[in-house]
């Protein structure tokens, strides 16, 4: 089938099944933090800070992930970060598991998470064109790693939500501790070959600075990157107030709370099952303008659901427009961007997606605690319209511009 081609690389096909199982886990353990600081503390804040630390490493670290990943075997660099996090897993697992729910332990253990994470995903994204045989299947490997990443996340808070009204929270975090065993079994059987890596002659801060001006000097990489740095900032943090529509708003608990999770999911991996049928990447542009306006309207609606099933309806819409945006963003980075500045443009993907959202997190916590959530959802959906429509905007100048030359 077109949808799965990419999985006749072996090499491919392992990443995808282990990641398939560790990633459950992840999105287990995220469900289950989320829902424990929410009860611990009852503050919008405090669930701000908490996605603030473990993702804003990212928005620090990623650029010097990039260089260093560049210089260095990818391929054993995964496995470290693998390894690492199993370790962070174990030790959150048995924090919880001994009762010990202070929420700057779990605040510190995040933090931890993160850190790993700014080199861990910057290295598997720039190794995914060694893990394909044929390297026009690059653009179904990065939708079909989307669309695993996405089942995850309607598995995992699904099956977090019965093991938290069942059994309590520790019993996630062991299951994400044990999620790391697979993957690993999976890197070692491997037979991946990265290109052999020269002792480098620049410091790696000469090249940090070659990395920007590349990426400022490209227009075309430069406008995506904005335009993913300006949803992680304004738009995409509203799923930092969905324990509050959960409990508060609709009345629910921990179960109701992973809906909310698994809806954004079940959009996502129709936006991903799309990304991964396609035959080329000439629509990517296009792609990106339509998911931010789905994305920006879907919230807009959300922010006025009057009930339950609604607000899900427009959830799962707001789940097709996010991951359509920045897989697609994420797609024609990989495919535009030379080889030997591959992992540097990719870091800079990764700072301005995974490394603003922390940023965009403290404020619509604080947004919400001001105003409300229902408002400050409102907010978010407005500036993600707005900024589409910039993009937009800005694109037919550039093609006019390219027309007029012509």
């Amino acid at each position: 089938m077109t949808v799965f081609r990419s999985l006749k690389s072996r090499t491919f096909k392992l990443f995808f099944y282990g990641q398939s199982i560790s990633l459950i886990g992840t999105w287990m353990q995220k469900t289950a933090v989320s829902w424990l600081v929410y009860q611990l503390t009852g503050s919008a804040v405090l669930l701000g800070v908490v996605g603030f630390v473990s993702l804003i490493p990212s928005l620090v670290l990623s650029p010097y992930a990039g260089s260093l990943i560049d210089r260095h075997d990818r391929f054993r660099i995964m496995v470290i970060t693998q390894v690492i996090s199993m370790v962070q897993a174990g030790v959150l697992a048995a924090v919880i598991f001994l009762g010990y729910n202070n929420i700057l332990v779990i605040i510190a253990l995040s933090l931890v998470q993160g850190i790993i994470n700014a080199f861990d995903v910057t290295c598997r994204q720039s190794l995914m064109v060694e893990m394909v045989n044929d390297k026009e299947d690059l653009p179904n490997a990065i939708a079909l790693n989307s669309t695993m990443t996405n089942f995850a996340r309607i598995a995992g808070p699904a099956v977090a939500g019965i093991i938290l009204s069942t059994f309590g929270t520790d019993v996630c975090f062991i299951g994400n501790f044990l999620s790391y065993i697979p993957v690993l079994i999976c890197l070692f059987m491997m037979n991946i070959h990265t290109p052999v890596i020269t002792k480098p002659v620049k410091s790696i801060w000469k090249e940090l600075h070659e990395g920007f001006k590349y990426v400022s000097g490209d227009k075309e990489l430069s406008s995506v990157i904005m335009m993913i740095g300006m949803s992680s900032l304004f738009v995409i943090p509203f799923n930092t107030l969905m324990p509050i529509f959960a409990k508060d708003l609709f009345h629910g608990d921990a179960k109701t709370f992973s809906w909310f999770e698994s809806a954004a999911g079940l959009g996502s991996i129709v936006s991903a099952i799309y990304l991964a049928n396609l035959k080329n990447s000439n629509t990517l542009m296009k792609l990106i303008m339509i998911a931010g306006g789905i994305l920006g309207m879907s919230l807009l609606f959300l922010s006025f659901a009057p009930q339950l099933p609604i607000a899900l309806f427009f959830m799962t819409f707001a789940g097709v427009g996010m991951m359509g945006q920045s897989s697609a963003i994420n797609t024609y980075i990989q495919t535009h961007a030379v080889p030997e500045m591959r992992g540097r443009a990719i870091s800079y993907y990764v700072m301005a997606y995974q490394g603003i959202i922390p940023v965009g997190s403290l404020l619509i916590g604080w947004l919400a605690q001001a105003i409300g959530p229902r408002p400050a959802v409102l907010v978010e959906g407005l500036i993600g319209i707005t900024a589409t429509g910039m993009f937009v905007y800005l694109k037919s100048r550039q093609s006019a511009v390219k027309t007029a030359n012509t």
